[in-house]
């Protein structure tokens, strides 16, 4: 797209998703990802009734006088984008592509953060990390990586969702808040999740939830005939006859164990999830996930 439709489609995003995130969705997100913890913020001259545990023995040995530390909440969270740009993203048979949603969902997410007063950072990746964007503040931060999002050609077109997260655990050391927004079609033939071990370490370091992006023609295919069809992944071409009610049972229990695969290795390792279609009200789901983290 040309640099001013660019900027149109931009604007556009963010004011539809700006809205969103100051109406609806900027107290929830406040409830549902909360700080680190609690965080030391001054010593003070000790009062009766003070707990002992909070006693600053060095202070108060250098200044004769018990003193002791004061905590508050450590609110700010530093939030990382995983977002897929494999090329199955391209796919959408509804009003509106995987990379579309993924797009407004990322920014509602970016701007929620944003009135927190959260870093937001971004990684981008299909069979590799194919560009990193390093948590910061500000509008112009939050409209680069909307840009990003809109506009981003990968280099490959295949899907490695745990290159994605050893990034993650390698380049931030401290613990974040992290949405992997993908299909999560990772599988091997059996159609189990390829990234196992790499999700459990960055579960177990990271505040880490996951988004799962599908159009429903994955799930369920139409009877329409013989379509010619290619993924766009590999770029693996065959002819499927939709005709049959043998092969669209056989697809659709495909996709219903892919699903079901990934949900059972999200729960064991403790990754809250949602899934959205392309067809879907994605602010309601959005609003139904962070209720249920609260």
């Amino acid at each position: 797209m040309d640099s001013n439709e660019l900027l149109r489609k931009v604007r556009k995003i963010e004011i539809r998703t700006k809205a969103l995130s100051h109406q609806i969705f900027a107290g929830e997100y406040h409830s549902a990802f909360k700080g680190r913890g609690m965080a030391f913020s001054e010593v003070r001259e000790y009062q009766y009734g003070d707990d002992v545990r909070s006693m600053d023995w060095n202070v108060t040995a250098r200044l004769r006088a018990p003193y002791v530390k004061v905590y508050e909440e450590e609110r700010e969270l530093t939030v990382m984008l995983l977002v897929d740009v494999s090329g199955s993203r391209l796919f959408g048979t509804q009003a509106r592509t995987k990379r579309e949603l993924m797009a407004e969902i990322a920014a509602v997410l970016s701007f929620s953060a944003s009135i927190n007063n959260d870093k937001v950072g971004a990684l981008f990746f299909s069979s590799k990390v194919e560009k990193f964007i390093p948590p910061k503040k500000g509008r112009s931060h939050l409209l680069r990586i909307i840009r990003e999002l809109l506009e981003f050609e990968p280099q490959e077109q295949g899907t490695d969702i745990g290159e994605a997260l050893r990034f993650l655990t390698n380049a931030l050391k401290r613990r974040c808040t992290a949405f992997l927004l993908s299909d999560l079609m990772d599988v091997d033939a059996g159609g189990n999740p390829r990234y196992e071990e790499a999700l459990k370490i960055a579960a177990g370091r990271h505040d880490l939830s996951a988004i799962s992006v599908y159009d429903p023609r994955e799930r369920k295919l139409p009877d329409v005939g013989l379509v010619h069809l290619r993924d766009a992944e590999t770029g693996r071409q065959l002819w499927v006859d939709t005709a049959s009610a043998a092969v669209r049972r056989s697809y659709e229990h495909w996709g219903a164990t892919v699903d079901e695969q990934a949900d059972r290795l999200l729960r064991r390792f403790k990754v809250d999830s949602v899934r959205i279609a392309t067809d879907s009200d994605y602010v309601k789901d959005l609003i139904a996930f962070f209720k249920s983290r609260a």
